[in-house]
């Protein structure tokens, strides 16, 4: 990227959005010779209780997701990624399961499922879903079991139960804490009245942790993959992938470096070797169904112990966040995207790119200098600007519901909050809610279209009445349709092939990068003053461009002269 003035006469428009009415490809039929389809995949993550609701309770549901199917395919993503929809009492909103191989009422059932897959399919978007391996609900037959069974029992072999410490046993059996805040441990009342044990729960008391090292475990597991996979689900996202095992002896932890939602590499809750053999087993079931794939959440920060989980026979891929988790400043984005890629490349795996998802504040929020509507605007443009950046770079991309939108983190009142962190916390932690607020699709009041009852599980704003998808389909400058254009171009342009990408020389706040083989050429701004750009054709740009020149929060794709 060069600051002087004359490098950049582009042949094209500077700000290139075809008609919101484009649809990506073909309505064709997915291709089953293609099974690493995920390799280069754009995948839209619904969180179904905030996503449409056909029902009219104000929850979102399988039903709501069917009917915006024609949303989801002219956005142009390749498949969906369903959040927990397996029965659950939600004490964690789905990722308290009591049976795994059933649909919740709250979202429909199975045959509605099978309905969603169907048409999904029919309309070329895969299907993957969450699974939740490391706990379970306490209302899950097995939890029922162990709390009726006695000390040293199969049942409670199934979950980890322990004696305290202490003479009268009344001290948790190590100092762990929950990720959710409060300690890990809980004591039960045994069946003859008196205290008892104590079960493990890295997250809710309601959501107590399984023990891997039990057959039992593994091969239940085994079987609600293939459940699913039998249905024709296309893959699944493996939830606390990286805290299946849990270190031998159950040691102490520093409870210095312990936060609510955080954890070190070197916390014996998670990333303990014995992760990997679990890891084998369930590779080796996906392996039955050609062009499955699985995706874990590995919240480990070293390269090598990251690359371990996505070794031949493990993860086919593993969510990497810190490109999520870096500021809008050039520097720690190129040191993302490095690092990103320096943790894939010994395994051969492809990265993955996300700027939000269901736990982490919505970007728009995040880039924003406050929460004022001026901010907000700013947010929003340096929102617009990292989409370019993540889908111009090689591998899988990760779109969580509503960034399409560009929808804020919402600031909700504390009466209405229902993340466990909040109660868990003692109010210290606001949670997640505020980035799972339902998505508006039309009207000029709450509820959006969301949900024929104007009481939505959280409320939704009237501000974003501006930010609906009816009022932003026909704005050709809309965050939607700068969504619908750049993932058209990212299916149908050359220029996105390869796996390595080249750095230009920058100025400040600048970056540049170029694919190696396609050539595409993506820079960005997070500067405040105009910069001139790489030689090249603009295909598009977040922004317009100002006499020639990249303005500020904002980013271009172009072709690179050869």
């Amino acid at each position: 990227m060069s600051e002087t003035p004359n490098i950049v006469r582009s042949k094209a428009a500077p700000n290139i959005v075809r008609s919101a009415q484009s649809p990506k490809r073909p309505n064709t039929q997915l291709d089953p010779a293609d099974q690493e389809w995920w390799r280069r995949a754009v995948i839209y993550q619904i969180y179904p209780r905030s996503f449409a609701n056909s029902n009219g309770d104000g929850v979102g549901d399988l039903g709501g997701i069917i009917a915006k199917l024609g949303h989801l395919e002219l956005l142009g993503v390749d498949a969906i990624w369903l959040s927990p929809v397996m029965r659950s009492p939600m004490a964690d909103h789905g990722y308290d399961v009591s049976d795994p191989r059933d649909i919740d009422p709250l979202f429909g059932s199975l045959a509605t499922f099978d309905r969603l897959l169907a048409e999904a399919h029919g309309r070329e978007i895969r299907v993957a879903m969450d699974v939740v391996p490391n706990h379970t609900s306490i209302e899950h037959p097995w939890f029922a079991a162990a709390l009726a069974a006695a000390s040293g029992s199969a049942e409670r072999a199934r979950y980890y139960f322990r004696d305290g410490r202490g003479a009268d046993g009344s001290q948790p059996p190590n100092n762990w804490v929950s990720v959710f805040g409060g300690p890990a441990w809980s004591r039960i009342t045994e069946p003859d009245g008196t205290p008892g044990q104590w079960y493990l729960h890295l997250f809710a008391p309601q959501q107590p942790d399984l023990n891997f090292e039990d057959d039992d475990v593994v091969a239940d597991l085994e079987r609600t993959l293939r459940f699913w996979l039998d249905r024709g689900i296309d893959g699944f996202r493996i939830d606390v992938a990286h805290g299946l095992a849990k270190a031998p002896g159950l040691p102490d932890m520093d409870l210095h470096a312990a936060q609510v939602l955080r954890h070190t590499d070197s916390d014996p809750r998670f990333n303990n070797p014995e992760v990997h053999a679990i890891h084998r087993r369930i590779r080796a079931v996906v392996d039955e169904y050609p062009g499955a794939f699985t995706v874990g959440e590995v919240w480990v920060e070293n390269n090598a112990q990251f690359a371990a989980y996505l070794r031949p026979g493990e993860l086919h891929l593993g969510f990497n966040f810190r490109l999520a988790m870096a500021a809008f400043a050039a520097d720690e984005i190129r040191a993302a995207i490095e690092n990103s890629l320096a943790a894939v490349a010994t395994v051969g795996a492809p990265a993955t790119w996300a700027l939000s998802n269901h736990d982490v504040y919505r970007e728009v929020t995040r880039y924003a200098p406050d929460d004022s509507p001026a901010g907000l605007a700013i947010g929003t443009d340096r929102a617009r600007a990292m989409l370019l950046v993540e889908l111009a770079l090689p591998g899988t991309a990760f779109i969580y519901n509503g960034a399409e939108l560009g929808l804020p983190n919402v600031a909700l009142p504390d009466e209405v909050l229902q993340d466990p962190v909040w109660q868990r916390s003692e109010h210290t932690a606001r949670g997640r809610d505020g980035c799972r607020v339902p998505i508006p699709w039309e009207g000029e009041d709450p509820p959006f279209g969301f949900s024929s009852n104007r009481h939505t599980w959280l409320p939704m704003p009237p501000e974003w009445a501006a930010l609906t998808a009816e009022q932003q389909l026909e704005d050709v400058y809309s965050t939607l349709a700068l969504y619908r254009r750049a993932i058209e171009l990212r299916f149908h342009r050359v220029e996105f092939r390869g796996d390595a990408i080249d750095w230009y020389g920058s100025p400040a706040g600048c970056l540049a990068f170029r694919r190696s083989e396609g050539h595409l050429v993506c820079a960005l701004n997070t500067g405040p003053k105009p910069v001139s750009v790489p030689p090249g054709d603009v295909l598009l740009t977040s922004k317009p461009f100002v006499d020639g020149r990249l303005p500020g929060n904002s980013a271009v794709w172009l072709v690179a002269h050869r």
